[in-house]
């Protein structure tokens, strides 16, 4: 058996006042409201089966995050409305490098950047988060490990991107994009992965680490975290 993505986890000097801004931009809902977690959860309509989940940290966010969202839009006048909205909520204009895009980058309260995509036929049913989009050196090995830890599917495959989906065919896509970044530091977002019910950590953390992944000194943590081959920080969660 392998395991299954449960979560996009944001570390966050003040997780209650980001995760609102989610929630209020995406139209979902603080679903978990704890001291050390805050959880936003899409509704069942709209095919995300994950949560966003803002956990605390004392480190301030450094450089460009690996991690991102993409955003999708029906329309010019609805990709304007999202802008317009985000911007009200308190996101700002973020500059990562681009040049005149038809996409509009932004970041919310804490710097996080993610983008809100011009209409694209591609994401039409994907719900209101198009992608999830992870840099990578190399998109097409690290989506081949990603592929395997997640049990979603290579749905599209071109020279400097490579998207998953998931195995229902419903919510984001999860895209590797080619970048000539390196990482320096922890990753301040990353995703989660459980085993199957029946399986424990410690076989899923010896599936992963035969697949290429490292595994990171977790403590007495009930969970263990893990690098992808690439140095991506992961965190492997009890079976659900």
């Amino acid at each position: 058996m392998g395991t299954q993505l449960v979560n996009v986890v944001i570390d966050s000097a003040r997780p209650r006042e980001v995760a609102a801004f989610w929630a209020g931009l995406l139209g979902w809902e603080v679903a978990i409201d704890l001291p050390d977690e805050v959880d936003v959860r899409a509704p069942a309509s709209d095919g995300w089966a994950l949560d966003l989940t803002f956990v605390p940290v004392p480190e301030a966010k450094k450089g460009k995050n690996r991690i991102h969202l993409d955003l999708a839009s029906a329309s010019a006048e609805a990709q304007k409305a999202m802008v317009d909205k985000a911007l009200a909520l308190g996101a700002r204009p973020a500059d990562i490098g681009q040049s005149d895009t038809a996409w509009v980058v932004l970041a919310d309260p804490e710097g996080n950047e993610f983008c809100v995509l011009e209409p694209r036929p591609k994401y039409l049913a994907m719900g209101a988060v198009a992608a999830i989009v992870v840099d990578a050196h190399d998109p097409h090995t690290l989506a081949a490990f990603w592929a395997e830890a997640t049990g979603w599917a290579i749905g599209d495959r071109e020279e400097d991107i490579v998207g998953l989906r998931a195995p229902d065919g419903r919510g984001p896509w999860l895209e590797f994009l080619r970048t000539e970044d390196v990482k320096t530091v922890k990753n301040r977002i990353h995703l989660d992965v459980a085993p199957q019910i029946g399986e424990e950590i410690s076989d899923s953390v010896t599936r992963l680490a035969d697949l290429g992944a490292t595994t990171l000194e977790s403590g007495t943590l009930p969970w263990q975290v893990l690098t992808d081959p690439e140095g991506n920080e992961f965190c492997v969660l009890s079976a659900r």
